[in-house]
């Protein structure tokens, strides 16, 4: 009888370290009851969808209430989550980071994807995005985040740190294996745009016109899509023909054709334009 339950207690244990060394830090669902469930439903309920959800998104109501909840059960990853959704939307990356690291704590695999959005669209932290994607990589393999691939973002990081050769290659692989999984219909516009943009940086013209013809296919009147194929066409010697261009993306630009993706009504995403501001 004692050998069979030190047996079971080194199963448990073996089981235990299985959990933390495929998510560490985080809390694996299988410890939650379904009474501790339901308790924790009762309170997202009630301090989430009656009390967070009927105030105003940026109010001190909305913030107060989670609160609330959190008070009763600081192991709830959503209400972290939902506590630091709005202060990224208002800017405040840092307290907006520190919340949304505790939904990762709680719950890493539901929240880890969308901390590492977070830190590349709207944080500017590209190296713990890249970093964040990788790890979920790792763990489950690539997947998707609002409308776009773990590579993708991956490759706009390298981007964003001038790793332009880097992005390149990530992102034609990328493109590659969602043409052969779904058809190259299927691909994204920001997808062929991207890559454009690496192209562009490494001063690989007309390898770069080929990948924003492929954008505009998708999107024709993509003002930045526009912009960087007309310099491309200017740098590869006809100014007169990039100029045009670029004076066409000026006025789409102004018309608000641009980077339309939901959350770029928050955060200008990586060479989205400000045409207002461009001379």
């Amino acid at each position: 009888m004692i050998k069979y339950l030190l047996s079971l207690l080194l199963i448990i244990l073996l089981f235990s370290c299985s959990a933390d060394k495929e998510f560490p830090g985080s809390r694996p669902d299988i410890a939650i009851s379904q009474k501790d469930k339901a308790l924790q439903d009762s309170i997202i309920n009630e301090h989430l969808k009656r009390g967070a959800w009927t105030k105003g998104l940026y109010s001190r109501e909305w913030q107060e209430e989670i609160d609330k909840g959190l008070a009763k059960d600081s192991t709830i990853a959503y209400l972290w989550q939902q506590k630091a959704m709005p202060l990224f939307k208002q800017g405040k990356y840092e307290l907006g980071i520190k919340y949304i690291d505790k939904a990762v704590k709680y719950n890493r695999q539901e929240w880890q994807e969308y901390r590492a959005f977070m830190k590349c669209i709207f944080a500017k932290r590209y190296q713990e995005a890249i970093d964040d994607f990788e790890d979920c990589i790792a763990h489950r393999g690539n997947s998707y985040v609002m409308d776009h691939s773990y590579y993708f973002f991956i490759g706009l990081s390298h981007i964003q740190l001038n790793n332009f050769a880097q992005a390149e290659v990530i992102l034609k692989e990328d493109l590659a294996r969602q043409s052969e999984a779904h058809g190259a219909d299927w691909v994204h516009y920001l997808d062929h745009f991207y890559l454009g943009i690496a192209l562009y940086e490494q001063a690989k013209y007309q390898e770069a016109i080929t990948a924003l013809d492929k954008a505009l296919k998708i999107y024709p009147q993509f003002s930045e899509a526009l912009f960087y194929k007309g310099h491309s066409i200017g740098r590869l010697g006809d100014k007169e023909a990039g100029n045009a261009l670029t004076s066409k993306a000026r006025e789409y630009g102004e018309q608000g054709y641009s980077v339309n993706e939901d959350n770029s009504i928050y955060e200008r995403y990586p060479y989205q334009i400000r045409w207002e501001l461009y001379d």
